[in-house]
């Protein structure tokens, strides 16, 4: 199990985060055994494919430069001439390759990890010029692995070239009696086929290190329960911040609800422990809506700015319970509800015209008609 700098066990997952900044740092599972292998079997492949060309083109570039007059030979100026025709030449054969070689170098990586530009990982590190890190790294156990990879691929490259010289020996041996175009030829062949042996050696060396890169990768992402925890701190922040917010937010909620009491009707009281503030515009909506709503300390609130504001209190415990569960702030009350509240805002209309001396007193509420599944009795 791995282990982290700090000494605890990185025994958790990856978070998608975690895999997305070290992806954005450069840090991805890379195989330089897979981008070699890419490469040399390009390359062989290559040289067997344009084989004859190039073998031609070799050709013509001896003779163009063996068949020169003997003025062009005294004048110094056409030898720079010469030379320029005869690079131009050479390098029209082996352009196919060269390209071929430039997509598999640029293949190789992407087959493990994927594109990736990454500004932070070109960013000089001054902590690798440090001496005691190199001397660390140095004797490391990824230091001990990279031997390990080193001698067992010279190992097999060796055995694979030992196997191609001797079953090309007698073919080796013949290029010296064969006509010169004919040995240029089958030179290039002989090469290009040692080189698809040599690749397939390789491939015994990128099937151990691909699983083995991917598999060190994932350690290195690797991530104690604490940096898990850490994490979700930052993303999600702290509790003691998020409780801070919340507590801020119900403060300014209730500050907002208190200055909104003084616009009521009517303000239902339990008598004590809840309290709501009803207004109702026709001109708004169809249903009474809740202003201001709350238990214990708000409730009492509630009253102390209905009272300083002159708004009408109604001690009705069954309908202030019913209100208080079933309806959010700002909203319009339930429908099952608008018969009891209809009734109670007709009493406070009557009784405010009693007092203005414009009618009779108004008979007290009698009991209001709240439905059951709205009823929260305590």
């Amino acid at each position: 199990m791995a282990e982290s700098e700090s000494g605890g066990d990185k025994s958790e997952e990856p978070t998608e985060k975690r895999r997305r900044e070290t992806r954005e740092k450069g840090q991805v599972a890379r195989s330089r055994e897979l981008n070699t292998l890419a490469v040399t079997l390009a390359g062989a492949g290559g040289v067997l494919a344009t084989g004859g060309t190039l073998a031609d083109m070799m050709m013509r570039v001896m003779r163009f430069n063996f068949s020169f007059s003997r003025e062009a030979l005294l004048d110094n100026g056409s030898m720079v001439l010469w030379l320029m025709d005869s690079g131009k030449m050479a390098l029209d054969a082996v352009m196919p390759l060269l390209i071929t070689l430039l997509v598999a170098s640029i293949l190789g990586p992407i087959a493990l990890g994927g594109w990736l530009f990454s500004a932070q990982s070109m960013a000089p590190k001054f902590s690798r010029m440090n001496p005691l890190e190199g001397i660390k790294r140095m004797f490391s156990m990824k230091a001990l692995v990279e031997l390990v990879k080193a001698l067992g691929k010279f190992l097999v490259v060796l055995m694979v070239a030992l196997g191609v010289l001797a079953s090309d020996k007698q073919a080796l041996l013949a290029l010296g009696n064969e006509p010169l175009d004919q040995a240029i030829l089958h030179a290039v062949q002989v090469v290009g086929w040692s080189a698809v042996y040599l690749a397939c050696g390789l491939m015994l060396i990128a099937a151990v290190d691909v699983p083995y890169q991917l598999w060190d990768n994932k350690q290195k992402l690797m991530m104690t329960k604490q940096e898990v925890r850490d994490e979700y701190k930052d993303s999600e922040g702290k509790p003691e911040v998020k409780s801070r917010i919340r507590q801020l937010q119900r403060e300014a909620s209730q500050r907002r609800m208190m200055a909104a009491v003084p616009e009521a009707d009517v303000v239902i009281t339990n008598p004590t422990h809840f309290a709501v503030a009803l207004k109702y515009d026709p001109s708004k909506g169809n249903a009474p809506v809740l202003l201001a709503k709350g238990g214990d300390f708000v409730a009492l609130k509630i009253r102390e700015v209905a009272q300083e504001h002159k708004i009408m209190l109604l001690e009705s415990p069954a309908l202030a319970r019913a209100v208080y569960y079933s309806t959010e702030l700002d909203r319009e009350i339930p429908a099952g509800l608008y018969l009891a509240v209809a009734q109670v805002l007709a009493y406070v209309y009557q009784l405010k015209q009693y007092r203005a001396g414009k009618g009779k007193r108004p008979a007290p509420l009698r009991e209001l008609p709240i439905p059951s599944d709205l009823r929260r009795d305590t």
